[in-house]
């Protein structure tokens, strides 16, 4: 079973642009297993990761294909949370959003993105923002 970890944030059609990316994954319905991760940076309310629009949509897709997901919430800096839990859970890849950017821009990835691709010790998929 190859898993991944998709660390998703608030943004629904981010969140389903990383989902299409594991779902074109070679054989993705019966050797993929996804663990969705939202870092709550301030959560004063008590939220649970299934109140975000983002994690709810990414789960309601992976599972349509017959995906194994599980749902992790925790709270901090982002980027160090989502290398924790690759670490943690011992993941095959990890896969992050991209965000559209200036021309300027393109060249550099949104912090939480580029922190995860520069230090994970472990494949780093990048999926772009979706058109849904």
């Amino acid at each position: 079973m190859y898993h991944v970890l998709v660390a998703v944030d608030e943004t629904e059609s981010r969140a389903l642009a990383q989902t299409t990316a594991v779902i074109d994954l070679p054989e993705s319905a019966t050797a993929v297993q996804v663990t969705l991760l939202h870092s709550f940076t301030d959560n004063p309310s008590g939220a649970s990761a299934m109140q975000v629009a983002g994690v709810r949509r990414a789960q309601e897709a992976l599972e349509d294909v017959g995906i194994e997901t599980d749902v992790v919430e925790t709270s901090g800096s982002p980027a160090d949370t989502i290398l924790d839990i690759a670490e943690e859970r011992d993941v095959d890849c990890i896969c992050v959003g991209g965000r559209k950017r200036s021309p300027a821009g393109k060249a550099l990835f949104g912090s939480v993105a580029q922190s995860v691709i520069l230090t994970a010790k472990r494949p780093v998929l990048v999926a772009g923002e979706g058109q849904q």
